[in-house]
């Protein structure tokens, strides 16, 4: 069994309005780029296909590729592709630019628990950080199980009431959850979250670009798959 982070920032800043486009699809490019790398052979456009709610997989599978599960996530610069290679387990991940977002505190109350809110304005006022770890944290759970953004409000919480990072008692299929921070010389700041599904396992964290970013361990989340109250999004 193995289990990886991929990780890769484009060294030409493309953050520009009028580049919008042109950066997402050198994101993609790099996404495939690295899925190349791992598996030893070219990965194009053709070779991925996508679930219903966007959760993309290998269309073409065989022997290679069969016991392999990735996810795919990118923002600003940051491109992110977790991996696992071993029968029957998943994989999810979300990065996500740290940044001022409107309608941050809607969110929170539309979609956050109690709990969620509370640690996230512990301090007097709202820490837009603290809202992205749990902005990233659910949205790895969407992504890990082939839901969409819309199925937010069912995702279970992230805080248990005395503040520490919960999700439900063991289970007999573990899902575990890593969440990092990542900096950089200049105003880089990115929030990761990934997760494995069938087994708790460390990822091993690689980069694949000449630049990298300081990569810090914020927490480690071991989940249940069951009962469906603590973990399966009510939908």
């Amino acid at each position: 069994m193995s289990y990886y982070i991929n990780l890769s920032i484009l060294s030409n800043n493309l953050n520009n309005q009028q580049k919008r486009a042109e950066r997402r699809k050198l994101l993609s490019a790099e996404a495939r780029r690295i899925l190349s790398l791992c598996e030893g052979r070219p990965i194009t456009e053709d070779n991925i296909a996508r679930e219903a709610a966007g959760r993309p997989f290998f269309s073409n599978i065989d022997v290679q590729c069969r016991d392999t599960d990735f996810n795919i996530s990118h923002s600003g610069d940051l491109t992110v592709v977790s991996l696992v290679k071993g029968k029957n387990l998943r994989t999810g991940c979300d990065v996500e630019l740290v940044r001022p977002r409107l309608r941050a505190k809607e969110i929170a109350e539309g979609f956050f628990s109690a709990p969620e809110r509370e640690y996230i304005e512990s301090h007097g006022r709202f820490d837009e950080a603290r809202f992205y770890r749990i902005w990233t944290l659910k949205e790895c759970f969407l992504k890990l199980r082939g839901f969409s953004v819309l199925d937010m409000a069912g995702v279970p919480s992230f805080i248990s009431g005395e503040g520490a990072y919960t999700f439900g008692s063991a289970g007999v299929s573990p899902v575990s959850f890593d969440l990092y921070e990542l900096t950089g010389n200049g105003d880089e700041h990115y929030m990761l979250a990934t997760a494995i599904e069938g087994i708790e396992e460390q990822p091993e964290i690689r980069w694949f670009s000449q630049d990298s970013l300081v990569c810090k361990s914020i927490a480690k989340i071991n989940a249940a798959a069951s009962p469906a109250e603590t973990v399966r999004p009510k939908i």
